[in-house]
């Protein structure tokens, strides 16, 4: 087991760790397929998501017509009593997850939603939801676009809870990985989606880095 005294963890270990945390596995796996102590990678993992920026980062839209597509994910810290919606807005056309904000499901977390939108999103794009009463209190009327799942407007973004769950242990059902701080739940999945939004910008297939489910 590296680091058991206080050895060095090499860059390439580093590298594989972060790599790790974006695939369906706990933190007590990682530390077993590196073979780095418990302890060290706690703390490295620790100041990791610490540090993940909490700010949507999309790539240059050109002019034309803009989709957006909103949905809110359950998840929870530390006890199931304790529950996290994980808001999401994505580019219809493009899939990158454009918005997010966790949180409550109140009409308060929807407004730190659409904040979380870049200024083009929230000015000329149209959005369409479920008939959730706290995004018609935030989206303005006349670009919001509210439709039930049988119309299959908002197909896409459901998808994504799937990818999310997949790709993202902490978020996986009936599962022994849980986050049990919000602070590090929160930077987990910032994390997954700064890469997520770099591999749409690649123009990467989604079935072959990010096979979004059916």
């Amino acid at each position: 087991m590296i680091n058991p005294t206080n050895k060095t963890v090499s860059d390439e270990t580093k590298q594989l760790i972060d790599k790790l945390l974006l695939e369906r596995i706990s933190l007590r796996g990682i530390a077993r397929v590196t073979g780095v102590s418990w302890s060290w990678l706690q703390n490295y993992v620790n100041n990791k998501l610490a540090a993940v920026p909490r700010q949507i980062k999309v790539s240059d839209k050109p002019k034309g017509k803009l989709v957006r597509e909103c949905d809110e994910m359950w998840s929870f810290v530390f006890s199931k009593t304790i529950k996290v919606y994980i808001w999401r807005l994505i580019d219809r056309k493009t899939r990158e997850i454009i918005g997010c904000y966790l949180g409550d499901r109140s009409r308060q977390s929807a407004k730190k939603l659409w904040a979380s939108l870049p200024g083009v999103y929230r000015q000329c794009a149209v959005a369409y939801t479920d008939f959730w009463e706290s995004y018609k209190t935030v989206i303005p009327s006349k670009r919001h676009r509210l439709v039930g799942k049988e119309t299959g407007q908002t197909n896409p973004i459901e998808r994504l809870n799937n990818t999310f769950r997949q790709r993202i242990s902490r978020l996986v059902r009936e599962s022994l990985s849980f986050s049990k701080k919000m602070e590090n739940h929160v930077g987990a999945v910032w994390y997954f989606i700064h890469d997520y939004n770099a591999q749409q910008s690649k123009g990467l297939s989604r079935h072959h880095y990010y096979r979004i489910t059916t």
